[in-house]
């Protein structure tokens, strides 16, 4: 079968697309509002690899004598973490379609970039919702999409969230769920091993969060947990040009303790700073320090939570690590390793429920610490609020390019 790749005229609106084949049977999938609308480079090409899976649904729908079991992913995909991400998805798709599917079905993923931005996502969680053959979405990766994206999904379309953590999702739809646990659980943990750095004495720290939904939402959980003196408490720019000004700041303060709510970007600057102003304070971070350990002399010593590590001894982690290593050629993270085991849950819901998405839905509310997904992460099942039970989280020590199980210096 040869596909053919045309633009839908204007009448459907500039950000459609229709797939036909050469027996003349056509698919159309509306794009609304989409920034990376891909441009048609002649008769099979694309320049944009978020349409790959539109082709496999076309040959799903057209070719395949069982129709194709199909289900929406969406993250920022040219973040690092969203990469992470989106490379754990495609791994768990290609596993699952190379042992036969689910129940004779293929397994099929129309990926979508919503860049980590509200209203795009909430554009793409509508078109996801009006394209009956979606059964269920893995996403969004963070707070920001999947805060924006849940009310349109409630009612319509079970989604599970990867690697999105901020409290506010808690309870926000019946039809949404997620993988990782909260910042309200994450910060606790975080809190609770900062504070035994002063057993001896009363531990001091000074926190610093990117002004966004994931650095308020840590900080604060944080700010709640610890046991200690906080010295201080001060938003910081995702994308500063340098952390100087701040760091000059914390000498002057003289915290034991830094502990910072924001991602890789921000954190390796604060790193680099401090290390050249001579600022030897402990430093501490969440689940959005992850890659840090790309530098290996900056991230040295500091303390990481997180979900996952590549040096999970598990039989389990070891065959995923070496999976992924031979498809990707890198390591994978805890947002590759929850975006797996997100994958890998929703495809056991339409094994045990087929496509039907109330099923799927009250599939995943039925679950039980009997009945759960074996995660990488830890067993998959919920509370009636959306969460997972318990706490997936554990405070990891940067040394020599690996993550070792941490002990607070007391």
């Amino acid at each position: 079968m040869e596909l053919f790749w045309i633009p839908i005229s204007s009448e459907r609106g500039p950000g459609s697309f229709i797939t036909k084949t050469s027996d003349g049977s056509s698919v159309g999938l509306v794009n609304s509002g989409d920034k990376h609308v891909p441009r048609i480079e002649g008769r099979g090409k694309l320049s944009s690899k978020a349409v790959w899976s539109v082709a496999l649904l076309t040959l799903a729908a057209c070719a395949e004598s069982k129709s194709a079991y199909v289900v929406g992913a969406a993250g920022p995909w040219k973040q690092g973490y969203g990469l992470q991400n989106l490379q754990g998805i495609e791994l768990a798709a290609e596993e699952i379609n190379k042992a036969g599917g689910i129940n004779g079905h293929a397994f099929r993923v129309i990926s979508r970039d919503d860049e980590g931005d509200g209203p795009t996502a909430a554009r793409i969680a509508q078109d996801f919702v009006t394209t009956h053959a979606v059964s269920a979405v893995i996403g969004h990766v963070n707070s920001s999409g999947m805060l924006s994206a849940a009310p349109i999904y409630d009612g319509q379309l079970a989604a599970v969230a990867t690697s999105a953590t901020s409290p506010d999702l808690t309870g926000i739809s019946s039809w949404v769920f997620r993988i990782i646990s909260s910042d309200s659980l994450n910060g606790i943990a975080l809190a609770n091993f900062a504070t035994k750095f002063g057993v001896r004495a009363p531990a001091t720290v000074a926190v610093l969060y990117e002004n966004n939904t994931y650095g308020r939402g840590l900080a604060d959980s944080f700010r709640r947990s610890f046991h200690g003196e906080i010295l201080s408490l001060d938003p910081i720019n995702a994308d500063m040009p340098t952390a100087e000004p701040y760091v000059a700041y914390l000498k002057t303060r003289k915290p034991r303790i830094v502990f910072v709510a924001g991602r890789v970007a921000s954190g390796l600057k604060i790193l680099q700073e401090a290390r050249r102003q001579g600022f030897n304070a402990i430093f501490v971070g969440g689940d959005g320090w992850q890659g840090i350990l790309a530098d290996t002399v900056i991230s040295e010593g500091s303390y990481i939570g997180m979900s996952f590590t590549a040096e999970d001894p598990s039989p389990a982690a070891r065959a995923f690590v070496a999976a992924f290593r031979k498809k990707f050629n890198t390591d994978p993270d805890a947002h590759a390793a929850l975006a797996y085991d997100a994958t890998r849950l929703v495809a056991q819901a339409l094994r045990v429920k087929g496509p039907d998405r109330k099923a799927i839905r009250d599939y995943l509310h039925s679950l039980n610490s009997e009945s759960a997904y074996p995660g990488l992460t830890g067993p998959a099942y919920f509370e009636d609020n959306g969460d997972p039970v318990g706490i997936r989280f554990r405070v990891l020590r940067a040394h020599n390019g690996l993550l070792t199980l941490a002990e607070a210096n007391k």
